[in-house]
């Protein structure tokens, strides 16, 4: 590695190179101004200018070969990635909110590409900073020994808090988690102005409020503002909260053909159907498009994929799909042709909690999304999908004592 790579890895995190960036409070959000990436003699030049100089990071991942930026904190606004990227070097570019209080930019690398330098310059007149990356043409090896998430506890774990402990939990209530797909620099499917992860965090938000009326749900969400979360910390957030079960909401939008309806979806290591596949290989891409580091990603999903507790749990989540399906259908009237389908989602593979992933619509279809549009129509499929969760609960509870058997 050169030394000038080194300095830096070493000093860009959290904008020490920036200077007068470091005056900024954590909580100080920038608005991207203008931009654009360009080919040079030998690489190509990234150039942002944003409002005022905010802490940053810079780093490349390879698998495939991406150039990560992280910010605290960028408003994009309406920055158009396609008008941004004029390089033939950089196959594509996205933006947006990564988790609370951080923003993050993935640029697609057409070929491997080091970082040379990067600064931050900051105009005394009016508080402005321009960014400036040059990156330079290497070869796959060299850029493999560079590429990696940086690891740092100021980004990797939260600030130090006295935490409650878990008061015990109450056996008759039903833990619920649901899961408001994609988010932040991932919008999910996109049509007439309408992101797939608006609309299902306002789902997510409408049938939280229907099923804690409903009384014997504990109901929390996985996100709750436009921001990333990866599938890890998804299933992760479901563990770690006990819950008695998972709901991963989607609105996706088919690039051919036409779908209309809910339907619900469970785990299973081949796929039901050819869209199903293709559907979940769409959905495991998340993280990858979002910039995650996934050189460690085996290890951390065969942590997950408890075989003898997923015999014990297949069934389960299959009945939850099935009641919930009855529930949508008398609630709305319409499901899909073919509702209830299993493909390999990585989001449903927390093996010890009966969990489905609910397509309530289609955005691709102009019934579903005037529906999905419409705040009565939700307001009855979350009707639906709770009278579904309570059959489920019911004949769940009823059924325990045979599989303690």
């Amino acid at each position: 590695m050169s030394g000038v790579l080194r300095r830096i890895l070493a000093f860009v995190l959290f904008g020490v190179l920036a200077g007068p960036a470091l005056s900024q409070e954590l909580g100080a959000m920038a608005r991207f101004e203008a931009g654009n990436v360009q080919d040079r003699w030998g690489g190509s030049e990234l150039r942002l200018e944003i409002s005022q100089g905010v802490p940053w990071r810079i780093f490349t991942l390879t698998n495939p070969n991406r150039l990560v930026m992280d910010f605290r904190e960028v408003q994009w606004g309406d920055a158009d990635p396609s008008a941004l990227d004029k390089s033939d070097r950089i196959a594509g570019i996205r933006m947006g909110g990564y988790r609370p209080g951080w923003s993050r930019l993935v640029a697609d690398l057409t070929e491997p590409l080091i970082v040379e330098s990067a600064e931050l310059v900051t105009d005394v007149s009016d508080g402005g900073a321009t960014i400036t990356i040059r990156l330079e043409q290497t070869d796959q090896a060299s850029f493999d020994l560079t590429a990696g998430a940086p690891r740092d506890p100021r980004w990797d774990l939260p600030a130090p808090a006295v935490v409650d402990a878990v008061p015990p939990r109450d056996p008759d209530r039903v833990s619920i988690v649901l899961d408001p797909g994609h988010g932040g620099i991932d919008p999910g499917a996109e049509r007439d102005g309408i992101t797939e992860a608006d609309l299902m965090l306002t789902f997510g938000r409408e049938l939280q409020d229907v099923l804690r009326r409903a009384g014997g749900f504990d109901v929390m969400l996985t996100r709750d503002g436009d921001y990333f979360v990866s599938l890890e910390a998804r299933v992760a957030a479901a563990r770690d909260a006990g819950a008695d079960v998972f709901i991963s909401l989607h609105a996706d939008a088919l690039a051919e053909g036409e779908a209309r309806g809910a339907a619900v979806y469970v785990l299973s290591d081949e796929a039901s159907d050819a869209a199903s596949a293709a559907l979940a290989e769409r959905h495991n891409r998340d993280d990858l498009l979002a910039g995650i580091d996934l050189s460690q990603s085996d290890d951390r999903v065969a942590n997950v994929l408890m075989s003898l507790a997923r015999l014990d749990n297949a069934p389960r989540s299959e009945a939850l799909a099935k009641h919930m399906l009855d529930g949508i259908r008398n609630a709305v009237g319409r499901v899909h042709k073919r509702p209830l389908r299993s493909a390999g989602f990585s989001v449903l593979k927390a093996a010890d909690i009966p969990s489905v992933l609910l397509e309530v619509g289609f955005l691709s279809t102009e019934e579903d999304l005037k529906n999905l549009s419409d705040p009565i129509w939700r307001q009855g499929m979350a009707a639906g999908i709770r009278d579904g969760i309570i059959a489920w609960r019911d004949e769940d509870r009823a059924l325990a004592p045979l599989r303690r058997n």
